[in-house]
């Protein structure tokens, strides 16, 4: 039986991506739609306040609308904008960085810039996951989460964001398990063996990764595996094991063994080297996380004479970058590999004014009292929850002059601005940075002034 279809008219995008038109006099956020086009519409789920829905029928078409380049572009959870133009595309991330500064953090005075493009709208990425999941028709799938799916993974042949090698592998992996009857992972059953693909692919350096994500266990026939990897792309040089035996469906390791290479792939910025390894948080995009840095640094305008405060700092890439600026840097990390990478990398680009603390940002700045030298800069590049509460408590009792804020997440952001401006800070702008096109993640910097 079908379900009932409504006509709707499509006016805006939502942050996360959605179709947004009014139906009864309520909000509706619809899976596909571009602005300015009719739509049929079936409806999915009807609360007191707004509805969603899923487009059946496009009756009139945007003139925003482009041809998708990617055949999986329909199901696929990646590149959600990639049948509006790229002008387009930026200029509703201008919308969303404004409307969360001006709704979440009620922030009317804030010059938002006009968002800083990639030169790069296809392989543009430097990591991409590839998933294992059974299937009752083919055995099982490597591919991508279908749009909106945690446990529907289709075989991906083609893929426009990392560079066309990455597919290529994919291909290769799904022969080779194939071929071998190698169990995969049921992601609901919690069964199996085969988990993930994971490709590293430097821009800079060409170094190129590959990570087997596996339940518990040592690979059947390691040694076939590494051999015909490496005679199918000569390319690769590492493959890295990472053995996962928790139910959350993630490409992070609990033990890690390297099966050829170095067990790291080196990629550069702004003429530093960087050492990246399997579960190394790196920016994943290579190019504009060169220009997303030097335009916060640009905004920072730091001082010979600074001492700055690193939070959340990861690899040290923003610290090893702006240490060669100031007198010195402190990163601070929870993660303990991230903190290892991080001093190898300023050792390897020897750089001697930077140093690390491994632990909780919380409990660091608690150490922090009025008898240590203070900060002159903090830097802050938070997960997409923004800046942990007590962080920020503990943040604004230090009281630094300036604070640099990169984020991945205009509404988290726009939440902790709030904050800050309410505690004496002064915000005059904003500068985003697209770092993926084709998607609705924007990233964004910003310097707050101590008035």
């Amino acid at each position: 039986m079908e379900k009932e279809q409504v006509e709707i008219e499509v006016t805006d995008l939502a942050f996360d991506g959605k179709a947004v038109g009014h139906l009864d006099g309520k909000v509706i956020f619809l899976k596909g739609g571009l602005p300015g086009e009719t739509v049929l519409a079936e409806i999915t789920r009807s609360k007191a306040r707004y509805s969603e829905g899923i487009v059946r029928t496009i009756l009139k078409k945007s003139p925003r609308r482009v041809a998708a380049r990617c055949s999986h572009f329909e199901y696929c959870g990646g590149c959600t904008w990639q049948d509006l133009t790229y002008d387009d595309q930026i200029q509703f991330k201008k919308k969303q960085v404004n409307d969360c500064i001006e709704r979440i953090g009620d922030l009317s005075e804030v010059r938002v810039h006009d968002v800083i493009g990639s030169s790069e709208l296809f392989h543009y990425r430097n990591k991409m996951e590839f998933s294992f999941n059974v299937d009752e028709s083919s055995g099982f799938t490597l591919g991508r989460h279908k749009r909106g799916a945690f446990d529907a993974i289709f075989d991906v042949h083609e893929c426009y964001l990392p560079q066309p090698v990455s597919a290529e592998i994919v291909a290769w992996f799904r022969e080779y398990a194939r071929k071998n009857a190698i169990l995969v992972y049921d992601v609901k059953h919690h069964t199996g063996y085969l988990r993930f693909v994971m490709i590293r692919h430097a821009k800079r350096t060409g170094d190129l990764m590959v990570n087997i994500v596996t339940h518990y266990g040592d690979i059947p026939e390691e040694n076939d595996l590494i051999n015909g990897l490496t005679s199918a792309f000569p390319a690769i040089t590492t493959i890295v094991h990472n053995q996962n035996g928790q139910k959350s469906n993630i490409a992070v390791g609990e033990k890690e063994r390297v099966l050829f290479g170095p067990g790291y792939i080196e990629e550069q910025l702004e003429g530093k080297t960087f050492r990246i390894r399997a579960n190394s948080f790196f920016q994943t995009n290579s190019i504009q996380a060169e220009t997303l840095y030097r335009t916060g640094f640009e905004m920072l305008a730091p001082g010979p004479d600074d001492r700055v405060l690193d939070l959340y700092c990861g690899t040290g890439a923003i610290g090893i970058l702006l240490a060669e600026q100031v007198a010195e840097v402190v990163g601070v990390e929870l993660v303990p590999d991230a903190v290892v990478a991080a001093r190898d990398n300023a050792e390897l680009n020897q750089i001697d004014n930077i140093s690390f603390f491994e632990g909780n940002v919380v409990e660091y700045l608690k150490q922090v009292d009025e008898e240590t030298k203070p900060f002159d800069l903090v830097i802050v590049d938070p997960p997409r929850a923004g800046l942990h509460p007590k962080a920020l408590k503990q943040l604004l009792r230090l009281r630094p002059p300036k604070l640099l804020y990169i984020s991945c997440n205009p509404a988290t952001f726009a939440r902790d601005a709030a904050a800050l401006v309410q505690s004496g800070y002064r915000l005059p702008e904003v500068k985003p940075v697209d770092m993926f096109p084709h998607t609705m993640h924007i990233e964004l910097a910003s310097v707050f002034h101590r008035e």
